[in-house]
């Protein structure tokens, strides 16, 4: 694919794939049809210790105001919930997002700006059973020291990353972790450093597919950084195929995610440079009027 270098000072002339390049040319020229879809943790906030600590990135929400009334949608598609999300990137109320969607818990979750609500089905018996077994389970297999249990409403996760050897850890729960999942109809979905214990039939891939549909884009761009992304580059790569240019972003301050970012058309030097991007887009972008869109939507 060649290199993958962060390119926003080239951009937006320079996806390095051809898939990519088209996708851009698409959202280009009909930015009134084109889905922005972006993750959260290591995409749109830094990566931190505690979850519960995270932030967007100081100029991401301004960077969205700036671009969203150019496109048919922003979307924050992420493994959190999705009024979790919507607290800690400060996204309610802004000028610009009245219209942003955030796809939480893998899309089984939904907060529309438009009405301030979250919207969601009954949560899974398994998560609650797993929730009660977990702390007991982790002190059997000798794993507790280190690793710590991140509540996430619909899901739970372990997380490794303050264990002596974060990586050994990670990989000696991975087995007893799926093994406990399954007894109790969940799946295991690995990150950096964490293993998320969650329903089944629901990915970033399903959620972002469904969008797009349900608004009949004609375009989607999509950035994340972890393993969790993976079926959301799977989804665009399908959509391609379909006659739907996409763009692939993948945001990255280390290695950890070797896979996302070989097949990314787009890298750039995490949440900083994701936003550089946002804003180059949204110079780049024409029009920002009802009319406007509709006239480039048309051409």
């Amino acid at each position: 694919m060649g290199s993958h270098k962060d390119s926003t000072d080239d951009f937006p002339r320079t996806p390095v794939t051809q898939a990519g390049r088209e996708g851009l040319a698409a959202m280009l020229a009909r930015p009134g049809r084109t889905v922005v879809a972006l993750d959260f943790d290591g995409t749109l906030a830094p990566i931190v210790a505690d979850p519960e600590q995270a932030r967007a990135h100081p100029d991401a929400v301004s960077a969205l105001a700036a671009l969203a009334p150019k496109l048919a949608s922003v979307a924050v598609v992420t493994g959190r919930p999705a009024g979790v999300a919507v607290r800690l990137g400060g996204f309610a109320g802004v000028p610009g997002l009245e219209h942003l969607v955030v796809l939480g818990h893998y899309g089984a979750e939904r907060w529309d700006a438009v009405s301030g609500e979250v919207t969601a089905p009954a949560p899974h018996p398994g998560v609650a059973a797993v929730r009660a077994e977990l702390p007991g389970f982790l002190d059997g297999i000798g794993a507790w020291h280190g690793t710590w249990i991140e509540e996430k409403g619909r899901a739970v996760a372990v997380h490794t990353r303050r264990a002596e050897d974060p990586q050994a850890a990670f990989d000696a729960l991975r087995g007893p972790l799926t093994d406990l999942a399954t007894r109790h109809g969940l799946i295991v979905e690995p990150g950096r450093l964490v293993l998320e214990l969650r329903p089944p039939g629901m990915d970033k891939g399903r959620a972002l597919t469904e969008y797009v549909h349900e608004l009949g884009a004609e375009a989607v761009l999509y950035a994340g950084d972890d393993l969790g992304d993976l079926p959301a580059f799977a989804a665009v790569d399908k959509l391609r195929s379909d006659g739907i240019p996409g763009l692939l972003v993948c945001s990255t301050g280390s290695e950890e995610v070797a896979e996302l970012k070989e097949r990314a058309d787009l890298v750039v030097d995490g949440p900083a440079g994701l936003v550089r991007l946002l804003r180059r887009l949204a110079e780049e972008l024409p029009g920002t009027s009802p009319g406007d869109q509709e006239r480039n939507a048309a051409s």
